[in-house]
């Protein structure tokens, strides 16, 4: 029963009690009254007996508020204060009595800058406003919480603290910006909290906060208050290094992981590996396996274990799987100090329809198109970001720049980039619709590709951009300046397509698929590549890569050798998924471990020692990546010779006096006495060869140097003559005098 009272305004105590008066701010709190003269001090505490008002400085009371109604509702005068004033709130409930610092007599804490740059689509660091953060304001430590919700009639706070009561914590509305925020102070580390949202008609929606930094597991997806954690970087050497970089003239091999299938471990074999046990297992092992990165499958929270965090809801939450974020800062900080890379796998082209996530986050379509030709994809029923709507740049440009500010990454995959650049992408004639100028082309994508690449290469210098793009389109690695999309490197798809196809076939006729091995040439400079071995190549029944290819075990294994050979002599970057490093039989399953028991199997140790001694090979000889992106890096020396299945290819780095010739034989066939034309008059050893015993090979190898030969051959003043093993890959250089170093 309402009982009539002289606090509040006509209708707006019904209003407050049904969630329908929006600016509660200017009715809950102290507040001055009669012109000043007096101050009012209103609260709804549903379930409280009384309450009374202690002045914060020195907790004395200074009035007992009047029970408006039995909803909660208190209000009194202050007697003898005219100016507001710091204070408490001494409440008394059935069963115990609690002192409360109450969050509407403290003002907003939000840089009006900040909110400027957000609405503008430019800022980059929207998580130190939005979210939860802790704060120091007037002097109380608390956590402010903002969120953007610019077509919600009103947005509550629930959570631990206020036993998800949607009455307790109505956040202040920003018209002008769409934000919603609050500061409390009695909230502890990892408490739980969602935002009830009440829509422009009148449904509720509960929703998870989109700037959560920590979330709670599946399937109640709550959203964390973070620990006011502080973590002691040791990378500042790495970082200073880094950022002077040359990385297109640098070796790079990548090693791509799923942390949450690599090694598992209990009794069972299905608990996660957590950061202390990766910085004891995984971190030693890329390095003793000479791989310079580390690149990471998206780490994003995802509730669903079987979109492997394709389909991340949390996109500021590094997974609860595998520990909390000092965790995985200290386990990135190890593998800076070990010389590793860390690249991370970002996913900006697509969200789920996870209800506490993104969709209708307000009831409206506020971060996805709202025509469905736009705002979906048909492949993988997920949603697209509209690129165009700039509080979604700004919150997607400040997730790049969280990941690679707060976790030191050095670099960021973007996943699907293709699907962003094609409005018509995998869609039928009457699923899309046309830009402004009747065209296929996303413009608000590519614009926001632009943009993003060009502040995260200016805000972290030697950082890497890369780009997983299907297509031939055009720039993808040019400079924004140039009209470009701005990324640094892009995946290499249609060498990975054609390599694959090619190893598929029989070797009787691999001469009728010579192209596909070669092809790869021709346009090899137009970017600037990195081939990649990646996890969609080893899934959805596509079968492991061993299994490949055709014929009997010693074939399989010896064949796969050979193309790890030329895919590391080939020109770009190299991208090998675990597993592959060891020549898993079974496709990849994201539910368990590797088979790391295949390594009690010599054919199987037989790769991954070949893997190794390619990467310490790779990194030891310029040569093999020094020219990469360059023309002049590379020279045919045979590639037209199909009916043998052989290559013969040379390699050039800064020093052209340091070559590297490479010899691919595709067939079973050992051909002895084979000329090959070499670059200089030195003599030239095998500087490796996958046909060696140690690697599990029939040990065609040739043990001694080649004597050159003043006979000119394949374009060349000069040639030596070698034995070539068979379903094999050798290097061949200059012989070193006692002093020689390569050099890069």
């Amino acid at each position: 029963m309402t009982v009539a009272t002289p606090y509040f305004h006509s209708g707006s105590e019904i209003a407050l009690l049904n969630g329908e008066y929006t600016d509660v701010f200017s009715l809950l709190g102290m507040h001055s009254i009669n012109d000043g003269k007096a101050l009012v001090v209103r609260c709804l505490l549903p379930g409280a007996l009384s309450v009374d008002v202690l002045s914060a400085k020195d907790h004395r009371k200074v009035a007992s508020l009047e029970h408006v109604n039995e909803q909660g509702l208190f209000a009194g005068k202050i007697a003898r204060r005219v100016k507001p004033f710091q204070y408490l709130l001494r409440v008394k409930y059935p069963l115990c009595e609690q002192l409360i610092i109450d969050p509407y007599q403290f003002d907003s804490v939000l840089d009006p800058d900040d909110v400027y740059l957000f609405g503008e689509g430019s800022q980059l660091q929207t998580y130190h406003f939005q979210g939860a953060n802790w704060r120091q304001h007037h002097g109380v430590t608390g956590v402010h919480f903002c969120v953007w919700a610019p077509n919600a009639k009103q947005v509550a706070l629930i959570g631990d603290f206020n036993l998800w009561d949607k009455k307790r914590h109505v956040l202040r509305h920003h018209p002008g910006s769409g934000l919603w925020d609050i500061f409390i102070a009695d909230v502890e580390p990892e408490q739980h909290y969602k935002y009830a949202i009440c829509d422009m008609h009148g449904n509720e929606i509960i929703k998870s906060d989109p700037y959560a930094v920590a979330m709670q597991p599946s399937p109640h997806n709550a959203s964390k208050i973070p620990k006011p954690e502080h973590y002691d970087w040791q990378d500042s050497d790495w970082l200073t290094d880094r950022a002077s970089s040359q990385s297109h003239a640098q070796p790079m091999s990548i090693y791509e992981v799923q942390l949450a299938s690599w090694r598992r471990t209990g009794d069972d074999g299905q608990d996660y590996t957590d950061y202390t046990q990766l910085i004891a297992e995984l971190v030693p092992y890329v390095k003793e396996m000479g791989f310079t990165h580390l690149q990471l499958m998206p780490i994003s929270e995802y509730p669903f274990d079987g979109s492997w965090g394709y389909q991340p809801v949390g996109l500021f939450a590094p997974t609860y799987r595998f520990g909390d974020a000092n965790g995985l800062k200290a386990f990135i900080d190890e593998c800076h100090q070990q010389g590793i890379a860390v690249l991370l796998d970002w996913v900006p082209a697509h969200f789920p329809r996870d209800p506490h996530g993104l969709v209708r986050f307000d009831g409206s379509c506020l971060y996805e198109h709202e025509d469905p030709r736009k705002g979906e994809h048909p492949d993988w029923d997920t949603l697209i970001y509209n690129y165009g709507r700039a509080e979604v740049r700004s919150f997607l440009y400040s997730n790049a720049y969280y990941w690679l500010d707060e976790f030191h990454f050095d670099g960021l995959r973007l996943d699907a980039v293709s699907s962003m650049l094609y409005l018509d992408y995998s869609r039928t004639a009457d699923q899309w619709v046309p830009n402004e100028f009747g065209g296929r082309e996303n413009l608000h994508a590519i614009s926001f590709l632009q943009e993003l690449n060009a502040r995260m290469y200016q805000s972290f210098p030697g950082i890497n951009m890369i780009a997983e793009e299907s297509t031939a389109w055009p720039g993808v690695t040019q400079a924004t300046s140039n009209n470009g999309l701005g990324f640094g490197f892009k995946w290499n798809m249609g060498w990975m397509n054609d390599t694959l196809r090619y190893i598929s076939s029989d070797p009787l006729f691999r001469r009728y698929h010579h192209g596909e091995l070669t092809f790869s040439l021709m346009y090899a400079f137009t970017e600037q590549f990195i081939l990649s071995l990646s996890h969609d190549e080893v899934v959805h029944g596509k079968g492991s890569l061993l299994h490949k290819i055709p014929g009997d075990d010693w074939q399989k294994f010896a064949t796969l050798r050979a193309y790890y050979g030329f895919m590391w002599s080939h020109p770009g970057k190299k991208l090998l998924f675990m597993g592959n490093e060891f020549a898993q039989r079974s496709e990849w399953n994201h539910d368990q471990s590797l088979d790391w028991h295949l390594l009690t199997y010599a054919p199987h140790q037989g790769v991954q020692d070949w893997v190794r001694d390619l990467n310490q090979c790779y990194q030891q000889y310029p040569a093999l990546y020094q020219r990469d992106h360059n023309s002049d890096g590379f020279q045919w020396l045979d590639g037209n010779n199909a009916d043998n299945n052989i290559l013969v290819f040379c390699r050039f780095g800064i020093n052209k006096q340091q070559p590297v010739v490479i010899v691919v034989n595709m067939s079973p066939q050992v051909y002895h006495d084979f000329r090959i034309g070499v670059p200089t008059d030195r003599d030239y050893v095998e500087i490796i060869n996958s046909d060696h015993r140690h690697y599990g090979g029939s040990h065609v190898v040739n043990d001694e140097a080649c004597e050159t030969q003043a006979t000119p051959w394949q374009g060349m003043p000069q040639s030596i003559v070698i034995t070539v093993p068979p379903l094999g890959c050798c290097f061949w250089a200059p012989a070193l005098d006692e002093l020689d170093e390569p050099t890069a």
